[in-house]
């Protein structure tokens, strides 16, 4: 392997010009600069980065916590596409730990990212209770940005979507198109998004002074293969229903292709809303109706904001990302008598 003494050799300089030049600290005329780079690209020489890393004390590194739960759904692809492709814009990598199946686990992949010695790091928790992560923010010097839960003391530190309030416009949507039977598909009910947007759901009939129908909910798992198992149950259990809402769009489709499998028209007879509005949404048949939840929206502004506060800004407010139903051909008003 090339050396920096190398490098120096070949540019005709001091190894401690070389390693000004490299870390960017010091005054090193531009032409001196130019033969230090030439030297380097002609050598091939690659800076050891631990050791720049132990100099600089910054590693360029944004470490993400995420449980392997969301790894095989459409909504995890382009969270982690979005994160990595934003976080190289910034000039850093992005590194990602598996925060598996308890707060625990969670919390070992926090501190595998600190131990990492990862600049900053986006929790996208499903564990980890609001106290739980705040206390830990409180503990590091790290800037921790959580995603997608909302803290009650480092409110700045968290970017989130009011996922009551974007089902419960949602299912208002459908009632007001002359709805009233309305089935619900959860998601899992051990995640504070499925219990969120069954919350909302709740909250739009209450609205109205619908009854809330028993026989209309089914308990899903976020898969499509839920979704189908959800339309089954419904239809076992001889349910009446003109619309369906379920908590994702995995979900949706997989209860698309069980009402078409059953003869059942949709949105003939039963109109489908799913949410998270993945990019296939507008493709299937029929086109299905989402509630968007800006993703993209809300890692750009989680890493602008470990950004800033790695170059020691603060903030003193608080950013929540609103739902929206965009409607396609899945929905139709209901005018039956």
């Amino acid at each position: 392997m090339t050396t920096m003494l190398e490098v120096a050799k070949r540019a005709g300089v001091s190894k401690a010009t070389v390693s000004r030049v490299l870390s960017g600290n010091g005054y090193v005329s531009q032409e001196t600069k130019d033969r230090v780079f030439q030297a380097i690209e002609e050598s091939g020489y690659r800076p050891n980065l631990l050791a720049r890393n132990l100099a600089t004390k910054r590693t360029q590194t944004l470490g993400l916590v995420v449980t392997n739960t969301l790894y095989h759904g459409v909504y995890f692809s382009e969270l982690l596409f979005h994160a990595a492709r934003m976080t190289e814009e910034k000039g850093r990598q992005l590194i990602l730990a598996d925060g598996k199946h308890s707060a625990d686990e969670e919390r070992e992949a926090i501190q595998y990212l600190l131990d990492m010695r990862c600049d900053a790091i986006i929790i996208y928790p499903r564990f980890l209770s609001v106290d739980e992560m705040d206390e830990i923010i409180e503990k590091q010097e790290q800037p921790i940005m959580v995603l997608n839960r909302r803290l009650r003391k480092n409110s700045s530190q968290c970017v989130w979507s009011d996922h009551k309030a974007s089902c419960q416009d949602a299912v208002s949507q459908l009632i007001e198109m002359g709805h009233r039977d309305i089935a619900f598909i959860t998601g899992s009910l051990d995640s504070p998004t499925g219990i969120e947007r069954l919350s909302g759901y709740r909250a739009a009939l209450a609205q109205y002074q619908i009854p809330l129908r028993d026989e209309l909910l089914v308990e899903g798992k976020w898969t499509p293969e839920s979704g189908a198992a959800g339309v089954t149950t419904l239809l076992a259990r001889k349910a009446q229903f003109t619309a369906l809402v379920a908590s994702n769009d995995d979900m949706a489709i997989g209860a698309l292709k069980q009402l078409h499998d059953s003869g059942i028209a949709t949105p003939g007879e039963v109109s489908v809303v799913g949410f998270d509005d993945v990019a296939i949404a507008p493709y299937i048949v029929p086109s299905l109706s989402s509630v968007r939840i800006p993703v993209t929206e809300m890692i750009k502004e989680t890493i602008s904001r470990l950004i800033f506060m790695l170059d020691g800004g603060e903030f003193s407010y608080q950013q929540a990302f609103p739902g929206e139903l965009i409607l396609r051909d899945s929905v139709i008003a209901n005018v039956r008598v």
